[in-house]
């Protein structure tokens, strides 16, 4: 359970399991909790009734630091920071060599970003990236997040603005960096949705539904709703 404010809960009766290589999407409205449970799995806040567990360890008794190296999140706000394209993708492990970062950026499908840039690993970045498209940011965090090699991957509205030329660029990228990675996915492209082996449906801070893409279809809720939404987007 959490709330901002006592009595005002935003999560109550949450009760969720994530399997160790899975990837579980959560969709809601917009107040449902999602993002809450984003800043709960980092430790940014601490839940006030309950515990949140990862490889069985209560993660209260996980350092902050060491935490946050097992569970990393990439958002649709990607901030890169002005250096070299290679000082941003190390931002995920200070002592990545240059090979290991290429092969990172390269796995991501960044290697047309790579060849179009005269400098290639050194090529310069601008302040917060403005020297790169969206979509170049995005593959730039997914490298970073890659060479970071996490235990767990949470995806927040990760290609929320990519560019619709580069979308397939993206989810090649995106399938690379979730591959045998447990993954929660915070609800951004229907596809990544669809893919997921379990959809949670938040409503109000409670699980209003479970279960795979069809079966939610099939049952007309809520999930079924959602998905009308998204097709008309």
């Amino acid at each position: 359970r959490f709330w901002y404010r006592p009595g005002d809960l935003v999560l109550h009766g949450l009760d969720l399991a994530v399997e160790r290589g899975h990837t579980v999407a959560v969709v809601g409205a917009t107040g449902s909790g999602k993002s809450t449970i984003i800043r709960l799995l980092t430790r940014l806040y601490e839940p006030q009734q309950g515990v949140i567990r990862l490889a069985g360890a209560d993660i209260r008794s996980i350092d902050v630091a060491n935490l946050r190296a097992r569970v990393t999140v990439v958002s649709q706000d990607v901030f890169l920071f002005s250096g070299t394209i290679a000082d941003n993708v190390r931002l995920g492990r200070p002592d990545a060599s240059d090979s290991e970062v290429r092969a990172a950026l390269e796995r991501v499908g960044a290697t047309r970003l790579l060849s179009r840039c005269g400098h290639g690993l050194s090529e310069k970045v601008a302040e917060r990236g403005s020297n790169f498209s969206a979509g170049e940011r995005q593959l730039i965090s997914f490298a970073r997040a890659l060479i970071r090699d996490p235990e767990v991957l949470i995806l927040d509205e990760a290609t929320a603005h990519v560019d619709p030329e580069v979308e397939g660029l993206i989810e090649a990228g995106l399938a690379e960096l979730m591959a045998g990675r447990t993954t929660l996915v915070v609800a951004h492209r229907l596809s990544t949705i669809r893919r997921a082996d379990q959809i949670i449906v938040l409503s109000k801070g409670k699980v209003a539904e479970a279960g795979t893409h069809d079966e939610l279809v099939a049952a007309g809720g809520l999930y079924a709703r959602l998905e009308e939404t998204f097709r008309a987007r």
